[in-house]
């Protein structure tokens, strides 16, 4: 019958519901293929599900679901169900005819309290896993029940999946070879996939029928709903149909299907046999749904219930064919807790028994020993990213380190996270950002050129080809071994080509017969000579090439499949190195290390790499930085690192000693200012640099009262938390000193004064301050404030206040301090200095971080009448200030913004992720403000009444590190994000950046409130 004829109304619904059940209620249409579904919301407070059958619908077919219901409510320990409510007459279902003369069959089931999967955002591991965990749970009340009902025909029964392959004519081109695939698999797993076990199932853990607590920040899964489509059938069905529908719309299924298979696995144990039929049970329910959605196109138009998971169920299926169907396997008895690869406790029991001398391997090198090297992400030995993509360097390196242990073989990597595999080539995008193939899988034996190479064992050539033209192995010759009934295969790479060809698929060669011979750069693929020597327990599905990295997150899989060969040489060299911990590190440094000394993120992360705008984990994952500004011009950018090692190898003394590095470097800072800023000191910090600027003020004027900003931060020395209301105001702190003045923020956005023109307004405050210095019968001493203010929430100063408040301050007899420390060298854009902004010229400026780009240079640049004043007699000197190291590293910093044109650089990417950044604001009012200039801005989050949102914004921070982006909140209200960059942050960046605050900003915590 036609479906719009059959369908019922909302207010029939309610209708229904009071003449059966005398439930006075409003209705609200839910999804369903077959019932027509209404959500009760009952005058007595109570919530229901009415479920309204088609017409002629059979008795038996409800009576099972209602049995079965009435089942998983008794006996399903942990498992929260809907209860059967009875009608008036006391019937589990109940009856009435429809306007069209047919019977209809009812039924009244308690409200389960939640929302629906598929409103659920984020959709993040935990909530998969208590999906997989409820499944498991549910699965195992069901085992001892049963009803005729359940062994029925059933279309969207895996099992019964046979049905599809009839229409496979509804599909063509890449989606009919996609169908057809899966079914082929299908039905040659049958003889295996018949014997596994039966039971009654829930079968439709789709996602309108999983039900999740209504937490914003770790929601849980507490129910699924809707019977039914239970069967009887192969239990592992039912975590196939529950990963299915919830690992759509994720860019890598397979890592989203884990979580749940491990939850389901802790409830209800699966059996490895099970699982070697996950991988199809997936497919295949996918492979129903889109001949179901093709089908119903035809059929029934005008029910879009029926077609709601097509699109997304096509996307899942084209990403799961390119999923290794047997690293699926080994992924899924991983989290299972299984050994990954069935054969990998037997391979090392038989390695155990044998012991092979690497001149068996390399029959000319006499030589059994073995010197480790480190080319680990955390290795000092390889240096700078610079030197370990010199080829000729590098080598130079190996000979000079070869040369210091001529009597040994230099060799290691196993399971190694290096730095050369971060490029964007061995990049992807996961479900939680970009990852890089970092793990290496096997050992490098690092040899002379043309070393020859032999089999240690017999195996059959499956591989030999020449791979350099991908840069990863050059020539490359895999064999296949069979030893006391194991299969294993051993892989040789970086051969030279024509050695490597010589050999022919389906060759056998005998243990000791030559593979090849060592080639090298740039016919080995990469690097200088050497032999990567993999062991493999499965080909996978690669049949002329093999990966020698993987990503971290799948290290367990890998290391498993590509088992340590070390195991076959047993050398105490070789044997992997441990690295301490992150939960250890952070315990010693809460008990030896000052408690106030505080980590980034709620899971604070380990660095031990920078590569320009990037900071690098132990693990090899690249991190986006967006808040480093003290890394100016990129981190360890290679002409700054160069720089300061070069002068270090020579001399580093103090001032008191002629060097013309002081003189370059002060040159450089001098060409940026305007004529009147002429004189340099130079110190180690800002900290340092504010602290002499005040006693320069204090000496010039012989006054001791200083005007800053509210929540303004100069520095952590006595003098500057004296100035810094960010401190003194703040936790621990005790409010201002006697002789400090503290104006209120200038901010036109939530300050004292709001909106445009107020610079005026926020300038006449800084006189009442003076006013008040004036009242205590005293003079003021000087002013200072960042030109936009960093910790009070990258404050930009109103137009017109810094010049008002100037002529303020000197109309009083003080000076003008500009602490440049965050916002100087070029960071604005517009200018190279931030006082440039505001057409002003102060009588100090005081400048830190950026100038040495991580190494600790700041400078104090004043005019000459301050300096002549401050020169009293007592004389400043600094021990470590303008030393030549520190000179060197400040005068390249400052020629890199310039060569590079880094300023420009900033103007032009900056202004251009401050209109996304506008335009994202317009979709998502949470962010009431963006501001700043070129790659110094800030976002404010507040709510509708201007109110701060401290916990969103913490939110979004941590979020955004899960994705790979580093951000950091700010402000007195602690919801302002702060984007300072590296000035070598790109446009791409800046899109990537956008792309991911957009997606976090979509997520349910931020959209709440």
């Amino acid at each position: 019958m036609e479906y719009n004829k059959i369908k019922i109304t909302a207010a029939q619904a309610e209708r229904i519901c009071l003449d059966l059940y005398k439930i006075r209620g409003s209705a609200m249409p839910l999804p369903g293929e077959i019932d027509f579904n209404f959500k009760i919301e009952g005058s007595d407070g109570e919530g229901y599900i009415l479920k309204i059958s088609r017409p002629n619908e059979h008795t038996e077919y409800l009576d099972f679901q209602q049995k079965l219901l009435q089942y998983v409510y008794d006996y399903g320990e942990g498992v929260l169900s809907p209860k059967v409510i009875n009608d008036c007459n006391g019937l589990a279902i109940s009856e009435f005819t429809d306007d069209n003369g047919q019977m209809r069959k009812v039924r009244l089931l308690s409200w389960i309290i939640g929302r629906v999967w598929s409103t659920v955002n984020p959709q993040q591991d935990d909530l998969r896993y208590s999906l997989g965990e409820q499944s498991g749970k549910l699965t195992k009340a069901l085992q001892g029940f049963d009803h005729p009902k359940a062994h029925r025909q059933l279309d969207w029964d895996v099992a019964q999946a046979a049905w599809a392959e009839a229409h496979v004519a509804l599909f063509e081109g890449e989606e009919k070879e996609i169908i057809t695939y899966f079914q082929d698999q299908f039905k040659k797993a049958q003889p295996t996939y018949s014997l596994l076990r039966k039971a009654v199932v829930h079968n439709d853990a789709n996602d309108n029928n999983v039900i999740v607590s209504y937490d914003l920040v770790g929601p849980k899964v507490v129910s699924a709903i809707d019977f039914g489509d239970s069967v009887y059938t192969q239990i592992i069905n039912d975590l196939a149909i529950a990963c299915a529908y919830t690992i759509m719309r994720h860019n890598d299924p397979l890592a989203a299907a884990l979580p749940i298979i491990k939850g389901y696995h802790e409830s209800f144990s699966l059996t490895p046999l099970e699982l070697e039929h996950l991988y199809n049970a997936i497919a295949m329910r996918l492979v129903i749904s889109v001949t179901k959605s093709a089908i119903n196109k035809i059929k029934e138009p005008d029910n879009h219930y029926l077609l709601v998971s097509e699109e997304p169920a096509w996307e899942l299926l084209r990403k799961w064919r390119l999923v290794d169907a047997n690293f699926a396997l080994y992924s899924f008895r991983d989290v299972c807790g299984f050994s990954a690869h069935p054969n990998e406790i037997l391979f090392s029991a038989w390695a155990s028994q044998q012991t092979f001398s690497l001149e068996k391997l390399f029959p000319t090198i006499k030589s059994n020993q073995v010197h480790h090297i480190d080319l680990s992400v955390s290795s000092t030995w390889i240096g700078h990213q610079k030197d370990f993509n010199d080829l000729d360097y590098f080598q130079f390196k190996i000979n000079r380190l070869q040369n210091e242990v001529p009597s040994k073989i230099l060799a290691g990597g196993y399971l190694e996270p290096r730095p050369i595999y971060t490029s964007d080539a061995y990049d992807k995008i996961g479900n939680k950002g970009r990852e890089s193939r970092t793990i290496h899988l096997g050992i490098d034996f690092w040899l002379p050129a043309l070393t020859p190479v032999q089999a240690l064992f017999e195996g059959e050539v499956v591989a030999a080809i020449n791979d350099a033209g991908d840069k990863e192995y050059g020539g490359l010759v895999i064999l296949k071994h069979k030893e006391d009934k194991l299969e294993f295969y051993t892989l040789y790479g970086h051969l030279t080509v024509s050695s490597a060809l010589k050999n022919k698929i389906g060759d056998t060669l005998k243990a000791g017969e030559i593979i090849g011979e060592l080639g090298s750069y740039p016919e080995n693929g990469n690097w200088a000579a050497h032999l990567h020597f993999q062991v493999m327990l499965s080909m996978l599905n690669y049949k002329i090439d093999y990966p020698g990295v993987a990503y971290y997150h799948q290290l367990a899989v890998w290391k498993s499949i590509c088992p340590d060969p070390n195991l076959l040489f047993k050398s105490e060299e070789l044997r992997s190195n441990t690295s301490i911990s992150n939960g250890e590190i952070i315990a010693y440094r809460k008990q030896h290390l000052g408690k106030s000394l505080s980590l980034q993120y709620k899971i604070p992360i380990k660095m031990v790499r920078g590569a320009g705008q990037y900071l690098l984990d132990q693990f090899g994952r690249k991190y986006l930085d967006t808040v480093n500004n003290v890394a100016h011009v990129g981190h360890e950018h290679p002409d700054v690192v160069k720089a300061g090692q070069e002068q270090m190898a020579l001399i580093n003394t103090n001032t008191r000693y002629l060097h013309e590095n002081i003189n370059n470097l002060a040159k450089e800072l001098l060409k940026t200012l305007p004529p009147e800023l002429s004189v340099v000191h130079f110190v180690n910090s800002g900290s340092e640099a504010n602290e002499l600027a005040i006693r320069m003020v204090k000496v010039v004027t012989g006054e001791q009262d200083i005007l800053a900003s509210e929540v303004g931060y100069h520095g952590n020395t006595n003098i500057c938390i004296d100035i810094s209301s960010y401190k003194f105001d703040g936790k621990g702190g005790k409010g201002a000193p006697e002789h400090t003045h503290i104006f209120p923020l200038p901010d036109a956005f939530r300050g004292k004064y709001r909106g445009k023109n107020t610079g005026e307004l926020y300038a006449q405050e800084v006189q009442k301050q003076i006013d008040l210095i004036h009242a205590k019968g005293r003079k003021v001493g000087g002013f200072i404030i960042e030109p936009i203010i960093s910790c009070g929430g990258q404050i930009d100063l109103p137009i017109g206040f810094l010049e008002l408040a100037y002529k303020h301050v000197r109309a009083a007899g003080g000076l003008c301090i500009s602490d440049e420390v965050q916002v100087g060298c070029g960071r604005m854009g517009k200018a190279f200095w931030g006082f440039e902004l505001h057409g002003v010229v102060p009588d100090i400026i005081t400048i830190g971080k950026p100038l040495g780009n991580g190494h600790p240079l700041a400078a104090v640049i004043c005019t000459k009448e301050v300096a002549k004043k401050f020169a009293n007699g007592m004389e400043f000197f600094n021990t470590f200030g303008g030393n030549p190291v520190s000179c060197a590293i400040g005068t390249e910093v400052i020629r890199v913004v310039k060569r590079e044109k880094l300023q420009e650089h900033a103007l032009k990417v900056g202004e251009s992720l401050k209109l996304e950044l506008k335009k994202l604001s317009v979709d998502f009012p949470i962010i009431g403000d963006v501001r700043g200039e070129g790659l110094f801005l800030g976002i404010e989050l507040v709510d509708a009444a201007m109110n701060p949102l401290a916990e969103q914004t913490d939110y979004l921070a941590n979020r955004m590190k899960e994705h790979g982006i580093l951000m950091s909140t700010d402000g007195p209200d602690h919801n302002v994000l702060k984007i300072k960059p590296p000035m070598v942050f790109t446009q791409e960046n800046a899109i990537e950046l956008v792309y991911y605050l957009r997606k976090i900003l979509a997520e349910d915590f931020m959209v709440s409130f």
